[in-house]
């Protein structure tokens, strides 16, 4: 399970300080009152940005392990925050250039095949967009009148990264909400686990006829 790691450094500035060596979880977040048994196991690498390294802890009562994400850390993709928005404003502005949206994915991603950079570019601009969703939702005194737009939401929380504005901002939240802003489950993988879940109603209805 990944918690929030609240930090106003940049990425440059947390690898450079070495900043997951002082990272500390006050209580477990599965037993508050303690006596669980949660220690800290170590560190593990992630790919972007190169150099950081995330604390985690394990919790042997409830057998869970807790990692501990920077605020510009993307939650389960391996990029920061502010780079997954970058790819939303670039894309913006090569459309408002004239490029098509082929082009404009390439022009972001050269080194792959056309149809992988309108994917991979759709990705981030779906998230982007569920992420702004759900936070005007979410946030109405915070977002009143916002527009769901990077540059309304930006504004009004009076950030530099939105996202990282909004992870901020949504603390409370973030476990319901989805990566690469929020610590939820993938969708998938909790459809999943019901579809593993015991049935506790009885036999399941026959299935519908095609």
């Amino acid at each position: 399970m990944q918690l929030r790691l609240g930090t106003e450094l940049s990425s440059e500035d947390y690898i450079r300080q070495k900043e997951w060596l002082n990272a500390s979880i006050k209580a477990c977040p599965l037993h508050p009152w303690g006596g669980c048994g949660l220690r800290k196991v170590g560190y593990y690498d992630r790919v972007e940005p190169p150099g950081l390294r995330v604390a985690y802890w394990h919790c042997p009562l409830g057998h869970r392990v807790f990692s501990l994400l920077p605020d510009f850390a993307a939650a389960r993709v391996s990029s920061t925050l502010g780079e997954v928005e970058q790819v939303v404003e670039r894309f913006a502005q090569g459309c408002e250039q004239g490029l098509s949206h082929e082009e404009a994915a390439r022009s972001i991603r050269p080194d792959i095949e056309p149809a992988g950079a309108v994917r991979w570019v759709n990705r981030r601009r779906w998230w982007v967009q569920v992420a702004i969703a759900v936070a005007i939702g979410l946030l109405p005194g915070v977002l009143a009148g916002c527009e769901p737009s990077i540059q309304s939401v930006r504004s009004a929380l009076g950030v530099p990264v939105m996202l990282v504005g909004l992870r901020g901002a949504a603390v409370a939240h973030l476990s319901k909400m989805q990566h690469p802003l929020g610590f939820a489950p993938p969708l998938r993988a909790r459809h999943a686990r019901l579809q593993r879940a015991p049935d506790r109603m009885g036999p399941a209805p026959p299935a519908a006829s095609q």
